[in-house]
């Protein structure tokens, strides 16, 4: 595999895209069957109320997870 361009950035949109992701799988995703008819859940265990907008951490996750891969997958020949 051709070394990035750019570690630094490559390395960052990585990271976003991990975060983002822990994000929507702590926000939506572990709580996706508890939602009603209004979209919202009551997580007891952390007496807090989830909706279901909370989803949108999902698509700041494909965002960086495609710009992680698409930069991975540059070749580094370019200047």
């Amino acid at each position: 595999m051709p070394r990035p361009r750019h570690p630094v950035r490559t390395g960052i949109s990585g990271l976003f895209a991990a975060v983002f992701t822990w994000a929507f799988y702590e926000r939506y995703w572990r709580h996706r069957d508890c939602f009603n008819d209004l979209g919202r859940c009551y997580d007891p265990e952390t007496q807090t109320v989830i909706t279901e907008s909370a989803a949108f951490w999902g698509v700041f996750a494909m965002v960086f997870a495609v710009v992680f891969l698409l930069q991975l997958m540059r070749r580094g020949d370019r200047a």
